[in-house]
C-alpha cells in the first residue's frame, strides 16, 4: 500500500514513462529524503524526461544545465555584473536557483565546473565573490551522466560522487514498452500534457514528515554494520563514509512513507543498500580486473550479514 499522495506522483509519471516504475520510486525517495540522484545510463533511455517529469508532477521551478567541456563555473552558479547606473555590482543567478535542477550529462565537463555544484548540494547555498546565497527550499538534483566508457567524459572526484544520495540505472524497455513509447509519441509529447498533482507546499511538508518516520536502534545497528562491512572488504581498497550510513537511513525513512509506514524494516535497508552504497566505494584494481562490480560487492555484504529480528514497536 502506497501513500496516497506519493502515489499520485507516481502514476502522473507513469503517464510518461513506460515501464520505469522502480526508478520513479526511487526518485521520488531522494525528493523526500531531501538527497539527489545520480542517473548513469546509455544516451536516449528517458533520463531527461524522467527528472522533467518529476518536476512537473510536483509544480517545481524546473532548470536545466547542459554540461559541455567549455561550461564554467559561472555559468552554473551565476555571476555578478556591474551596473553602470546604479554604479554597483549586481548578481545573476545562474541555472542552480531553481527547485529542481536537471544536471544533463554532467561528466562531459571539467571536475572544476562538475565543483561548482558541490556546496549548493550539500548546504543548500552558493558563494558568489564572498556572498553566501541560500537556495529556494526544495532543492533537489538529478544528475545524468553517460558511461565513462563514452568518448569525451570525465570521471566525477570522490568528494562529489558522495554528494548524491543515490545512483541508479534506467535500462533499456522491454520491446512492448518500446511498442507503447512509439503510440504515446506519434501524435504529440504525453509530457507537454502533464500536470502538477501536489503543490510545493504539500511536497515541504511531506520532507518534514519523513524525518519522523521511526528507525529502531536494530536497524540503525543493522546499517553501521553493513557500512562497516564495506571498509573491510576483500575487494575494496575504500568504503562508504559515515554520510553513507547517514544517506542510507534518510532514505529508508523515505522509502517507508512512500509504502505507507511509518517505521522502517530490515527490507528496506536491504533493498536500498546497493543504490547507496554502490558509488561511494572504491574496489581495488584487482577486483576491477576481474570484472567484479560495486553493486555486486554490496549485494554479497547484504545477503551475509545476518537480519535483524526484533520486532519494532510503533
Amino acid at each position: 500500500m502506497y501513500h496516497p499522495k506519493l502515489e499520485t506522483i507516481l502514476q502522473n509519471i507513469e503517464h510518461v514513462m513506460i515501464g520505469k516504475r522502480n526508478v520513479a520510486e526511487l526518485s521520488v525517495v531522494a525528493l523526500l529524503a531531501q538527497g539527489h540522484i545520480l542517473l548513469e545510463d546509455v544516451p536516449g533511455v528517458g533520463k531527461t524526461m524522467m527528472v522533467r517529469a518529476l518536476a512537473k508532477s510536483v509544480g517545481a521551478n524546473f532548470t536545466r544545465i547542459q554540461f559541455t567541456p567549455d561550461l564554467l563555473p559561472s555559468d552554473v552558479i551565476g555571476v555578478s555584473i556591474y551596473n553602470p547606473k546604479e554604479m554597483q555590482f549586481q548578481f545573476r543567478g545562474g541555472p542552480i536557483m531553481g527547485n529542481i535542477i536537471l544536471a544533463d550529462e554532467i561528466n562531459r565537463t571539467s571536475p572544476k565546473t562538475q565543483s561548482a555544484l558541490l556546496e549548493g548540494m550539500e548546504e543548500g547555498s552558493v558563494t558568489v565573490d564572498g556572498v553566501t546565497r541560500v537556495l529556494d527550499k526544495p532543492f533537489f538534483v538529478m544528475a545524468t551522466q553517460n558511461p565513462i566508457e563514452y568518448e569525451g567524459t570525465y570521471p566525477l572526484p570522490e568528494a562529489q560522487l558522495d554528494r548524491f544520495l543515490l545512483k541508479m540505472k534506467m535500462g533499456y524497455p522491454t520491446a512492448e514498452e518500446e511498442m507503447e513509447v512509439l503510440n504515446r509519441l506519434q501524435y504529440a509529447p504525453p509530457i507537454d500534457q502533464l500536470q502538477p498533482v501536489i503543490s510545493l507546499e504539500e511536497l515541504k511538508q511531506l520532507q518534514r514528515e519523513v524525518r519522523e518516520i521511526v528507525v529502531d536502534e536494530t536497524i540503525k545497528s543493522y546499517i553501521v554494520e553493513l557500512a562497516g562491512k564495506t571498509r573491510s572488504h576483500a575487494n575494496v581498497y575504500l568504503g562508504a563514509s559515515p554520510r553513507g550510513s547517514i544517506a542510507l537511513m534518510k532514505a529508508c525513512q523515505a522509502y517507508a512513507m512512500l509504502h505507507g509506514r511509518d517505521y522502517v524494516v530490515p527490507d528496506d535497508v536491504q533493498f536500498l543498500a546497493p543504490f547507496i552504497f554502490s558509488h561511494r566505494i572504491i574496489l581495488k584494481s584487482e577486483a576491477k580486473y576481474e570484472g567484479i562490480q560495486p553493486e555486486d560487492v554490496i549485494e554479497r555484504i547484504v545477503a551475509r550479514t545476518r537480519v535483524p529480528v526484533q520486532r519494532l514497536v510503533k
